[in-house]
């Protein structure tokens, strides 16, 4: 660690505790990014901006390397290892298609303030199904994925006005580009292995029912 929260909080001259670097290291950890734009991550954000090397050196050892985006205003924690808490494949479908709405934007030059993109629902409708050639989950289900979204600092939900016939609007958050990368593909292409597997197993199981049938 390159200086303890001791020797921080003194050189503060009484500004921060050593509780407000305990706290903002934590918040990394369980919540992996921290917005300036953000009203409840503000200050730590600024605590960990000002001290971003001490954080980085905390981290480290937890296997968790730093990135700060000076120009969108965030850092975002990225664990070395990518096994993680466990992701459905339906969230791993959800990112990976927000993703590239994301991308898309990027290319059209649509970001919003703060280096957000809004994806109305009819677009994300369209796009699920044509990147997934899945059905988009219904409404319902999508709002809770989009939670777990929120909670990994990616995406955040919009309530519409009284006479918007739209039940939401999603906006994707900057982060996501170094969020969602090639670990998530690599979870996708497990999650396809594992239904691969699941299929032969069945296809086995009825190739011996079909044989003790027979037998019979």
């Amino acid at each position: 660690m390159k200086r303890n929260w001791n020797t921080l909080s003194q050189l503060s001259n009484g500004l921060y505790a050593v509780q407000d670097f305990e706290r903002a290291a934590y918040r990394l950890v369980t919540e992996q990014v921290l917005y300036a734009a953000d009203r409840g991550s503000r200050v730590a954000y600024h605590l960990v901006e000002a001290h971003l090397e001490d954080f980085a050196a905390a981290l480290a050892p937890l296997g968790i390397r730093l990135e700060r985006n000076a120009h969108h205003r965030y850092v975002v924690a990225l664990p070395a290892h990518g096994e993680g808490t466990p992701v459905s494949l339906e969230e791993t479908l959800l990112l990976l298609v927000l993703r590239q709405r994301y991308d898309e934007a990027i290319r059209q030059g649509e970001l919003e303030e703060g280096g957000e993109v809004l994806v109305e629902l009819p677009v994300l409708q369209e796009a699920y199904p044509a990147l997934t050639g899945r059905p988009m989950p219904d409404v319902g289900q999508l709002r809770g994925l989009l939670r777990a979204m929120r909670r990994w600092g990616v995406a955040r939900l919009l309530e519409p006005e009284p006479d918007d016939p739209q039940p939401f609007h999603l906006l994707v958050r900057p982060a996501i580009v170094e969020i969602v990368g090639a670990t998530w593909l690599q979870r996708l292409d497990q999650h396809n292995r594992d239904e691969d597997e699941d299929l032969a197993d069945l296809g086995d199981a009825d190739t011996d029912l079909e044989a003790d049938d027979a037998t019979a």
